[in-house]
């Protein structure tokens, strides 16, 4: 068994490789062979995103707190908030982050497959991530 004191791993800013806007992420587990589940606690502030990108076994978001915004390519830009739990089947294309005004921060669940629970893709244009909710 291991136990991760709180505080004992330092929060991160993401990589501007990945995600527009200023992005924390605080580690919660990434578990070694046979197990495969990655978990993050990622906080966005106003405005802030991930770029496109996929999942090889597919990702959980759970909102805990703020507005938060998540799309699929090709379909409507949907609203989420504190409670939401949002399923993203393996491969599919897809981004989330904060709304324009208000933070959002959600726990990250996700699984490896040989070693690799994403593939990042092209970031989010303003044009893009500025389409209305339900469109």
């Amino acid at each position: 068994m291991d136990i991760h004191l709180a505080g004992s791993r330092p929060t991160r800013r993401a990589p501007n490789d990945y995600f527009t806007g200023t992005v924390w992420q605080d580690p919660i587990i990434a578990t070694e062979a046979p197990a495969r589940i990655v978990s993050t606690r990622v906080s966005f502030e106003p405005g802030a995103r991930t770029a496109w990108h996929t999942h090889p076994l597919g990702q959980t978001l759970y909102v805990i707190s703020g507005v938060g915004r998540v799309q699929t390519k090709g379909g409507p830009v949907r609203e989420i908030r504190p409670g939401d739990v949002v399923w993203i089947p393996p491969g599919e294309k897809h981004w989330h982050g904060a709304s324009p005004a208000n933070g959002m921060t959600h726990v990250a669940m996700q699984e490896s497959l040989d070693g690799n629970y994403v593939t990042w893709m092209e970031h989010v244009t303003d044009a893009e991530y500025a389409v209305k909710v339900g469109e």
